[in-house]
């Protein structure tokens, strides 16, 4: 059952059955490791256990809620919403610096709520669209793809296997198991057609419980934090709670938090429009970014940090074949269940960070692919090959920048070189208006053509 034009098993609009689109839809849920950039943010703020778990319950809302309203009604695309790393530093010190516990997260919450409104804003406007369409030709947003999958790999090696707590060797080894048994389980799917459903499909689950299980042999997993979770709680600590505080400087310090996001959701979308090959109309990217900031809204409302769109699940999609909205929609409905079942969301929080980054860097690298498909088709000459290579450059310097270089510099510019996937978009935006062709009429807005050979 095979689509001829993408490779995939499920194109966005089939059907899959419920059981099947759960238990995938979990799979995007336990691959997209959303509980770091909260837990993060909940240790900078210094929340009491009692908020951190609270904090943690509404970020798995936002997403759910999030992720359904973008797949079903604005984007219309198989994407899922989740807590970005980039305004990490921006809610920390905004926070200290409007009254820490005594008013502070009201103030973070009521600036993100007002930046949340321009993004709805400037797609209900049309304004996003046209940027969109004179900005990112092809070769820029193929561009963009690759320096999201460069951006991600050092953060799935580093953070989750070789930086990761425990004994760095049995990091390694338990991310090596992980990883091979989802090839292993890949390569079933691919050589024995009639198995594709079960293994191809099913590929990240059945490495990530093998890859827990071996975790567990060596005592890697805390099962203490499952058993000791609540069974069912009620969200915390929402806005009710904080209410909304609004100062100009906080406002504008996350309207520019707002524009590196929109930067890298731009990125993901481009990605996954070129995994399932189907363009992006100009109603879609309006809409999307309308979407995202209700997103960003009910994140704000609910007392978290804003939502993005999650380049990791491109990755799934291409592997598992399985790009139905049905699936994406689950996920969603599964982050709600997490924002009110304790049990469930402590066990997502001990799977162990190699077993994560086992899968997480395959990820990365098929993402990676997918953006030099979508140029492998272009005219290539001496001006494109720097438009594609500057920026990658520029995004694996980001990446290696040493810390004391970027705390020397202004705020503003730290919020920036936080995000390696803008610095490469914006670098490839700019090189090729100046030494581009400006051929407006090969975009990214339809993916297909490049991307029908490349399963």
């Amino acid at each position: 059952m095979k689509h001829k034009e993408n490779g995939l098993l499920y194109g966005p609009e089939d059907k899959v059955s419920y059981f099947q689109s759960g238990l995938l839809g979990l799979q995007h849920v336990l691959a997209m490791d959303v509980y770091v950039p909260p837990l993060i943010i909940a240790g900078l703020l210094s929340m009491t256990l009692d908020q951190k778990t609270g904090f943690l319950q509404v970020a798995f809302l936002a997403c759910g809620i999030g992720t359904i309203l973008q797949t079903k009604f604005f984007m219309k695309l198989p994407v899922s919403q989740g807590p970005s790393f980039v305004p990490i530093g921006a809610v920390a010190g905004v926070y200290a610096a409007y009254g820490a516990a005594n008013g502070g997260m009201g103030t973070v919450l009521g600036s993100l709520a007002i930046g949340a409104l321009l993004l709805i804003v400037l797609g209900v406007s049309g304004i996003y669209q046209k940027i969109i369409n004179k900005l990112v030709p092809a070769l820029v947003g193929g561009t963009i793809i690759t320096c999201v999958g460069l951006s991600l790999l050092p953060s799935a090696l580093n953070d989750n296997i070789f930086k990761a707590t425990g004994n760095i060797n049995q990091n390694i080894e338990i991310a090596a198991v992980t990883g091979a048994v989802m090839l292993l389980a890949i390569t079933i799917g691919l050589r024995f057609p009639q198995f594709q459903k079960l293994f191809r499909v099913s590929s990240i689950v059945i490495a990530l419980i093998v890859g827990t299980i071996f975790a567990s042999s060596m005592g890697r997993v805390d099962w203490s934090v499952v058993a000791n979770a609540d069974w069912l709680s009620l969200p915390k600590f929402t806005a009710l709670h904080y209410g909304f505080h609004f100062s100009l400087p906080a406002i504008l310090t996350f309207v520019v938090i707002y524009m590196v996001l929109t930067t890298e959701t731009t990125g993901t979308w481009f990605a996954m429009s070129a995994v399932v090959g189907e363009k992006i109309s100009k109603k879609q990217w309006n809409r999307g970014i309308i979407g995202e900031g209700i997103s960003c809204l009910v994140a704000a409302f609910l007392g978290t940090t804003p939502m993005t769109g999650y380049s990791t699940n491109a990755g799934v999609v291409s592997i598992t074949g399985v790009a139905s909205k049905r699936v994406f929609v689950s996920a969603g409905i599964w982050f709600i269940i997490l924002g009110f079942f304790g049990k469930l969301s402590a066990f997502l929080s001990a799977v162990p960070a190699p077993v994560i980054g086992g899968i997480f860097s395959i990820i990365c690298v098929i993402i990676m692919l997918n953006g030099l498909n979508v140029i492998r088709d272009l005219k290539i000459d001496e001006s494109t090959t720097y438009i594609l290579g500057i920026p990658i450059v520029l995004t694996m310097a980001v990446i290696l920048l040493p810390d004391k270089v970027t705390q020397a510099t202004p705020q503003m510019v730290q919020y920036l070189l936080g995000s390696p996937i803008t610095v490469g978009a914006i670098s490839a935006i700019i090189l090729n208006l100046v030494m581009g062709h400006q051929d407006t009429e090969e975009t990214v807005e339809d993916p297909k053509a490049n991307v029908a050979e490349a399963k």
